[in-house]
């Protein structure tokens, strides 16, 4: 048995959350159970916010109750930036949420209208909240190696923000690169930090593909010790600050590198491509990671895949 790494699949909210096609709440649950059916136990599912401000994640609490009753073995995530959004995610049922903390001022303005610094007091009352009532915790570092406004993140902001939420008590740090701009480089330097600062297993890390080096950029986390990876299948996702946005590291991608060098996931990968074929006509246009033109240009063996 190879070592274990363990895939958090964020295609239900990030995944869908800019897309312009209306996805109903049936196809979302269907979307759900068939990621649940290739392996993937790990799921962002939504964000509990205004639902004027982001209609998509309108139907979060039929999301979240559908898979606590269907498949309570998952660790079923949701975000939220409130609590008023924290008291309906845990009335819908919810015990794992995630915080974004997104450590440049001019993005996280532009995002939400604060800086990191006012988004803390509101933070710490959640995370408070959530220890006391046996809420797990996720707190994304967001924009932690490079602002599309700013440019290169300080080392030493990234840090602060971090200790911030380490020392509130989060059960896990996800420090992310939402426009897709980090490099091997940057990203093994700073997860060889985080990983000696903090524990490896309190670790994940979020990538995006906008220049190709999604793939890269995990394998350089891999290589600094963490084994706990964000994707999306299909690729799906983008974000509107980052011109030309593919969207984030796609799930089949990852799987099939990790199973190529040996490693578990407990993933199926050809069912990833269940997925994949029910969401394309969804989305109206060609989805799929990087391996899809070849993986479907050959007969390929259940040992390669890591079927």
């Amino acid at each position: 048995m190879g070592e274990q790494v363990r895939i958090y699949e964020v295609g239900p909210r990030d995944g869908l959350q800019n897309e312009r096609a209306p996805i109903t709440t049936a196809h979302k649950l269907a979307m759900v159970d068939r990621l649940l059916a290739a392996g993937l136990q790990h799921l962002e599912l939504t964000s509990f916010v205004n639902p004027k401000a982001v209609p998509m994640m309108a139907d979060a609490a039929e999301i979240v109750r559908h898979v606590r009753q269907n498949a309570p073995q998952a660790h079923a995530m949701a975000l939220v930036f409130n609590e008023r959004g924290f008291d309906n995610a845990v009335e819908a049922g919810c015990r794992a949420v995630g915080l974004v903390l997104i450590v440049s001022d001019s993005l996280s303005r532009s995002n939400s209208g604060r800086t990191p610094d006012e988004w803390l007091d509101s933070y710490r009352a959640i995370i408070t909240r959530a220890k006391q009532t046996g809420v797990w915790v996720r707190g994304y570092v967001a924009g932690a190696w490079v602002c599309p406004f700013e440019g290169q993140m300080p080392q030493e902001r990234v840090l602060r923000y971090a200790d911030f939420l380490y020392e509130q008590g989060v059960d896990e740090l996800c420090p992310t690169d939402p426009i897709g701009h980090a490099h091997p480089a940057q990203v093994g330097a700073l997860c060889e930090l985080f990983v000696g600062r903090y524990g490896a297993e309190k670790l994940a890390v979020h990538f995006h593909d906008t220049q190709a080096m999604g793939l890269a950029n995990a394998l350089a986390a891999l290589n600094a010790g963490v084994r706990r990876f964000d994707t999306s299948i299909g690729g799906l996702g983008g974000c509107p600050f980052a011109p030309g946005a593919a969207g984030n590291l796609a799930t089949e991608d990852l799987v099939f590198m990790l199973h190529k060098m040996g490693y578990e996931t407990g993933i199926r990968f050809e069912a990833l491509w269940d997925v994949v074929r029910f969401l394309e006509p969804l989305m109206g246009r060609p989805i799929g990671g990087r391996i899809r033109a070849w993986y479907e240009s050959r007969q390929t063996s259940p040992q390669e895949t890591g079927a």
